[in-house]
């Protein structure tokens, strides 16, 4: 499994000068989540919007709003999905009633081969913004592709966290969030 972390970023494989917008409807993000005991569960996340500025081949700025009430998981079906999709939005995860969007901002790239960029932004989550970096790869037809980990802790996502609880045992939930995101540029 790739590793990666929240939420999102961008290019197109033609290096046009200017803005280009995500496509939202053909952009994914995958999150994966994983206890200490080897389980892990995994759902989606829509874009909101998504735009990125591209200058001389160098990636400039860009801002990315994920739709947080669009949280899925994935890999369960019926009443476990629904009760884990609760939970995820509750206060004890991502707030997501107070804080329905989280966001991606791109504060610089660096061309580090000829698709590939190292990005550096800040990243968003319940009001709380961290500094993040990733690497960003860009594929034919206009798509990019992003893998990056964040730690949940530091957007005070609490529940099961060994940075906030003791003695979880194997109820421990990593803090260490995986995302895998996929964008169409247009």
């Amino acid at each position: 499994m790739k590793k990666l972390s929240l939420i999102l970023f961008l290019l197109g494989c033609s290096f046009v000068f200017g803005q280009q917008k995500v496509d939202v409807s053909a952009s994914s993000i995958k999150w994966t989540g994983s206890q200490i005991s080897g389980k892990s569960h995994y759902g989606s996340l829509k874009f909101k919007t998504g735009n990125i500025k591209i200058k001389d081949n160098i990636v400039e700025s860009g801002i990315f709003v994920v739709d947080m009430t669009s949280l899925s998981v994935d890999d369960l079906e019926g009443r476990g999905k629904k009760s884990l999709e609760g939970h995820l939005n509750s206060d004890d995860f991502f707030s997501v009633e107070s804080f329905p969007t989280s966001s991606l901002k791109i504060n610089s790239g660096k061309k580090t081969g000829p698709n590939s960029y190292d990005v550096s932004g800040t990243l968003t989550i319940k009001g709380i913004s961290h500094e993040v970096s990733f690497s960003l790869n860009l594929g034919n037809n206009n798509s990019a592709d992003a893998n990056f980990t964040f730690d949940r802790s530091k957007f005070n996502v609490r529940y099961g966290s060994g940075s906030f609880f003791e003695n979880l045992g194997d109820r421990l939930i990593l803090d260490d969030i995986d995302l895998e995101v996929s964008l169409l540029l247009r």
